[in-house]
């Protein structure tokens, strides 16, 4: 990894945006890298927009991502989404959450959002809490994202297996690597429906998706 990867997260206050990023960031130090990393957390408490800029690799200059260059955007709410779309390099990838959680301000969302999204992304993988209530709490929604994200970071899984119990609150250690392995398995579907079993298989290169691990 030459060039920096950057991961543009974003959302609004109270998605967990910042646990996530600080889980990623942990993951890519463990593997070693050089890792920086830089957030503002807005209006959190009125439902605010909040980012995060990841980036690592072998040597990183600065923590913040340039217009253009973004890799991946996480993305916990789909306008949050699209107002930072043009930091996304040509071909990058959209791994968002499908689900209504309106930013400070917004009244309604427009018709045409998923449409929208899947013209200006090169791989797009949508996650839908609905279709996953009966496996995994919607409370670790952020890491189930996250681990669609990690499908195409190339950093090893069990470098995350390693931080989410230090990270994380008491008690959710568990069910939030559970989450995890459930948004790899979701990106890793997603991908091959969508004819890129190549492209599936070169993201998991890091390591093999497995069930979910007990975490101490």
């Amino acid at each position: 990894m030459t060039e920096p990867f950057n991961v543009l997260m974003v959302g609004v206050g109270g998605q967990g945006v910042v646990l996530a990023s600080n889980i990623l960031s942990e993951a890519a130090m463990r593997a070693g890298l050089d890792v920086k990393k830089s957030e503002i957390h807005g209006m959190s408490q009125r439902g605010g927009p909040v980012f995060s800029h990841v980036r690592f690799g072998e040597r990183v200059h600065s923590p913040v991502i340039p217009k253009g260059e973004a890799d991946v955007i996480y993305s916990l709410e789909r306008m949050e989404l699209l107002r930072w779309a043009t930091w996304a390099r040509p071909g990058a990838v959209a791994c968002y959450l499908a689900q209504n959680t309106l930013p400070f301000g917004v009244k309604a969302y427009p018709e045409g959002l998923d449409e929208e999204i899947a013209r200006l992304f090169g791989t797009v993988i949508r996650v839908d809490p609905r279709a996953l209530r009966d496996r995994i709490s919607p409370k670790v929604k952020n890491t189930v994202l996250l681990g669609a994200v990690s499908v195409f970071a190339a950093l090893p899984p069990e470098c995350y297996h390693e931080v989410i119990p230090g990270l994380c609150p008491d008690g959710t250690a568990e069910v939030n690597w559970q989450g995890f392995e459930i948004g790899r398995e979701v990106a890793a579907e997603q991908l091959r429906a969508a004819g890129q079993p190549r492209a599936a298989s070169q993201a998991r290169a890091a390591g093999e998706l497995q069930e979910p691990a007990h975490v101490e």
